[in-house]
């Protein structure tokens, strides 16, 4: 008797379970439909150029005059003429690189800073400021203007006639007035502030939503245990906010690897003075645009998406102690 209960139930268990994975509805496939159109996008528009930029790389292709030179396969023709040195004995990729990495420093030291204050004092408890997000959306409000726009601003306002030049002439005489596009501090200067300017309010926002993730019981925990403001910031707020500050440091990174308009625009696509404030991409675009050498500028832009991942494997490793990996995933 108890053996046909069990062989009973069994079966009906079994025909439950099948009634019920027929009467199921199937969610696994919509996965794939809801990331088609990114898949879509990235294959056409991203995909496709950089497989055709790294094939572009290995053939001459430019114009000279009104005669088309190519498409001719080269090999890796390109790629040694970048590493060549020039008449003044200058590896060009290297000298531009070391441009773009100072100016992104001279930027991104101090918005960091500037940011992670203002993240403090926005999000402190203690700290009641009336207003607040009236000035949160102050600080932002260079991310919404064009840094085409912004490089024309500061352009127009140090020019050698602009109104910096103007307030000082009107106090110190003639004989004082700056040429601020003549030295490579002023210049570095003026790149700098607009970086700073342009990135400090997005940063203060993602700074500001990883101290605002932490549950308020682990500062009260830190509090009862006898900890100063300073030690909880220091091992408590910053271990915690890591991985919003390696994103920050990775993206500000790639973007300012890929700098080009601010200095494109207030150098007049020179790099003045001296080329000292020549990019790497403004250097890319001085073969697009002036030579038409497609292959040429297919090298630099695969050489300089190594140095990016490059340069991002090394952030990435650099700032990421043993067994944090597998706990961020």
């Amino acid at each position: 008797m108890n053996r046909e209960r069990k062989k009973w139930k069994k079966e009906w268990q079994k025909e439950y379970r099948k009634q019920q994975k027929k009467n199921m509805v199937k969610y696994k496939g919509w996965g794939y439909f809801f990331v088609a159109p990114f898949m879509l996008g990235f294959i056409i528009c991203t995909l496709i150029p950089q497989l055709m930029t790294f094939g572009n790389s290995f053939f001459e292709n430019y114009k000279e005059g009104l005669n088309q030179i190519g498409p001719r396969f080269v090999f890796l023709k390109n790629y040694i003429e970048i590493f060549t040195p020039s008449n003044n004995g200058d590896i060009l990729v290297f000298k531009y690189l070391g441009n773009t990495v100072l100016l992104w420093l001279i930027g991104v030291i101090p918005q960091f800073l500037f940011a992670f204050v203002l993240a403090l004092i926005f999000t402190h408890r203690r700290i009641q400021i009336k207003g607040k997000k009236f000035f949160i959306t102050v600080i932002y409000m260079p991310n919404m203007i064009m840094a085409s726009a912004f490089s024309m601003l500061f352009f127009s306002l140090f020019s050698n006639i602009g109104p910096i030049n103007q307030i000082i002439t009107a106090f110190a005489g003639d004989g004082a007035k700056i040429d601020f596009f003549s030295r490579t501090v002023t210049v570095y200067f003026m790149i700098g502030l607009m970086n700073f300017l342009l990135g400090v309010g997005s940063t203060t926002i993602l700074i500001m939503s990883g101290i605002m993730s932490i549950h308020q019981s682990v500062f009260e925990a830190a509090i009862i245990d006898g900890a100063s403001t300073f030690k909880t910031f220091l091992h408590v707020t910053l271990p915690m906010i890591k991985p919003v500050l390696l994103y920050c440091l990775i993206t500000s990174m790639i973007t300012g690897l890929q700098m080009f308009d601010v200095p494109q625009i207030l150098t007049n696509g020179i790099g003045t003075p001296n080329y000292s404030s020549k990019t790497l991409v403004m250097w890319l675009n001085s073969y697009l645009g002036t030579s038409k050498n497609y292959g040429m500028s297919g090298a630099i832009s695969v050489v300089m998406f190594i140095i990016t991942a490059a340069l991002g494997i090394i952030v990435y490793k650099s700032t990421i102690r043993k067994g944090e990996k597998a706990e961020w995933n």
